[in-house]
Formats: structure tokens, C-alpha cells, sequence
């Protein structure tokens, strides 16, 4: 495996902006602090900081059934606290919601499922569990899997994930 790098929150922030999101819902992840930071600057994209996962999950949601088209950001610890409402309300709902997560902690020479750290470890394998199809952006060449997962996302009628391996830049 290829040594995992950051990328640079601009090329993310137009990924997400060409594939057409409108709102992103966000519990802050500092792993991803550089593309907040962008985010809450733009006037193209409105960004909604919420508490908890369950409440972001919950607006998302919302967002979607009310025609917009929005992705949740979220970090892989939050993954696992909004775990029942992604089933409930995303899964079973059938609604294309997109996951942006990034995996604080991660060892950037080993692929995510190979990282000593459980929660970045077990993420993945979560995923898979819950049949949530996922995407890992593990540089800047990955960055099109966005753009992807939002259409995977749109086609499935139910939420995808992109895993962000490394910090934002």
C-alpha cells in the first residue's frame, strides 16, 4: 500500500461543490478542520454545525426529504455514535445521504483496517455490516470518489460514505 497523504481542503471543497451539495451538516472533526474552515467562508454551500450525530443525521435527513441536496461531515467516532439513526432513518428511510469521515488517528502507512487505533481499524468493516457502500480518499488523486459517491448514493436511494484518510490541507 502507498503511503497515505493529506489533501488539500480546496480540491475536496470543489469536489463537493460539483457535485452539486447544497448544505453540508457537520459535527466538527478536526481532522477535517481546513475544509470547515472553507466551508463556513463559501457562500455557495450552507453549512449547518450541529451537537451530536444523531441530531446532524437527523437534519440531514430532513434536508434531503425537503429537497436539498446535502452530505453529512462527520469524524469515524461519530460514525459509531449515530450508528442506529444511519440504519433507521438513512438505511431504511432510503435516503441518498453522503458521509464525509475522517479518521482521526490513522497510521498513514497502513490501510485503514490494518491501523492499530480500533475506531479507524473497525470503520470499514461497520460499513460493510451495515451494507454502506464506502469510498477511502487516501490522497489527492482520490478525490474524485466524491463525485462518485454522491451517484452512487443518488442511484442506491441510500447513504454512502467516503472515508478521508489523512487531515485536510
Amino acid at each position: 500500500m502507498a503511503q497515505a497523504t493529506s489533501v488539500p481542503a480546496s480540491a475536496l471543497y470543489d469536489a463537493i461543490l460539483a457535485a452539486g451539495v447544497t448544505d453540508v451538516v457537520a459535527v466538527p472533526d478536526t481532522h477535517q478542520r481546513s475544509l470547515i474552515d472553507l466551508l463556513l467562508a463559501s457562500d455557495a454551500v450552507r453549512f449547518v454545525q450541529c451537537t451530536t450525530e444523531d441530531e446532524a443525521m437527523a437534519v440531514a435527513c430532513g434536508l434531503i426529504v425537503g429537497g436539498r441536496r446535502p452530505m453529512l461531515q462527520i469524524q469515524h467516532a461519530g460514525l459509531y455514535a449515530c450508528v442506529n439513526n444511519l440504519r433507521g432513518v438513512g438505511i431504511d428511510g432510503e435516503l441518498p445521504l453522503v458521509l464525509l469521515v475522517g479518521l482521526l488517528g490513522r497510521d498513514p502507512s497502513r490501510a485503514p483496517r490494518e491501523t492499530f487505533d480500533s475506531m479507524v481499524r473497525l470503520a470499514e468493516p461497520l460499513l460493510d455490516a451495515l451494507e454502506v457502500p464506502h469510498f477511502l480518499i487516501d490522497g489527492p488523486d482520490d478525490v474524485h470518489s466524491f463525485g462518485e459517491a454522491v451517484r452512487l448514493a443518488e442511484e442506491r436511494e441510500r447513504p454512502v460514505a467516503v472515508l478521508v484518510g489523512m487531515q485536510t490541507v
